[in-house]
């Protein structure tokens, strides 16, 4: 099987955000996986309106050339990280609309996530899990967190210098418990998915 194409996709949109720090970590890492071939999908890049379809793109194509250019990148890949910030509990509003942004994009896919934030976006995680069942994904059980000290220590904002290669005994393993798992169930949804394209075309 060729390599799964995995986009690391950076959930928030701010000017300061601390997003593209932990994005490059876990590039690094994806990518030293023989299995992966994984690439950063930033949303500033596709200027997304707020969802006003008429439906979802389930129910009808996508009208607006910005969602649907989404759509189209979304639909090269295998499976997903998500790199997200927890705002107020969950995730961001920018994520979240782009999530609705698509949904067939989505179907019978994993995912992983690199959560950030005082509690390690646990909760933002833990939401976002939720919402990958309705696409229907499917959620790797590890996930990344980096928060309390550690997220202070590698946030310039708060005064940190160290680097996300410093805190390898705190997340590394979860990196690649999560990592190990995104590839499973990429490479086992991929087969499925192409054995369903193999029968849908037998029947034609």
């Amino acid at each position: 099987m060729s390599k799964l194409k995995i986009a690391i996709i950076i959930s928030s949109t701010r000017p300061t955000r601390f997003g593209d720090i932990p994005a490059q970590w876990i590039l690094a890492k994806a990518n030293e996986r023989p299995e992966i071939d994984a690439e950063i999908v930033d949303l500033r890049d596709f200027d997304l309106p707020f969802f006003d379809e008429m439906a979802s793109n389930a129910w009808m194509p996508s009208a607006n050339a910005n969602a649907v250019k989404w759509q189209n990148k979304i639909s090269e890949f295998d499976g997903y990280i998500f790199v997200t910030a927890e705002y107020n509990r969950s995730i961001t509003g920018a994520l979240k609309n782009a999530l609705d942004q698509a949904y067939v994009n989505w179907n019978k896919k994993a995912f992983t996530a690199v959560g950030y934030g005082t509690v390690g976006g646990a909760r933002a995680v833990e939401h976002l899990r939720t919402i990958g069942i309705e696409l229907q994904m499917v959620a790797t059980r590890s996930a990344v967190h980096i928060g309390g000290a550690d997220f202070a220590a590698v946030h310039p904002g708060f005064g940190g210098t160290k680097s996300l290669n410093d805190l390898e005994a705190s997340i590394g393993n979860s990196a690649k418990d999560s990592l190990d798992q995104l590839i499973w169930w990429s490479a086992a949804a991929k087969a499925a998915r192409a054995e369903d394209a193999a029968t849908a075309q037998a029947a034609e």
